[in-house]
């Protein structure tokens, strides 16, 4: 494991970090859709679920791209049905973050109600992401 900075050792969650980190990351190598990917990426999102009960400000945003991640996997083995709840509860952790998160992950929620035929859902989605990505004047 890579270390970051001489505390990482005396942090308690660096381990269960890398884990996850390591399961999202070896997820894109895996096929498109295989079911091994998205064993995968469950395991992240579970994972980082519970590192984000014990301490949501750090771990929140580790949660946001596992379900993120775990959304785009199910939308690429047409699975758009099952990618919504995830997508939906990446954009509501995301929103109080902001920022390139959010984008990302109201991208993502467009693209699931694209597939879904959900177009009004979708735009504005879109438009939020639009917003988002504005600079603050």
């Amino acid at each position: 494991m890579a270390r970051n900075g001489p505390d990482d050792t005396t942090r308690r969650d660096t381990s269960e970090v890398a884990a996850v980190e390591g399961l999202l990351a070896y997820a894109h190598t895996r096929r498109r859709r295989s079911r091994a990917r998205v064993r995968g990426v469950r395991e992240a999102v579970e994972r980082s679920r519970a590192l984000a009960g014990l301490d949501p400000l750090t771990h929140t945003p580790l949660l946001v791209r596992a379900l993120r991640a775990l959304a785009r996997v199910l939308l690429g083995r047409g699975q758009p049905d099952e990618a919504l709840p995830h997508a939906l509860e990446a954009v509501a952790l995301a929103r109080p973050l902001g920022g390139p998160a959010l984008v990302m992950c109201l991208a993502t929620l467009t693209e699931t109600y694209e597939a879904l035929h959900r177009y009004s859902e979708a735009a504005a989605a879109a438009r939020e992401a639009e917003a988002a990505a504005e600079p603050p004047p």
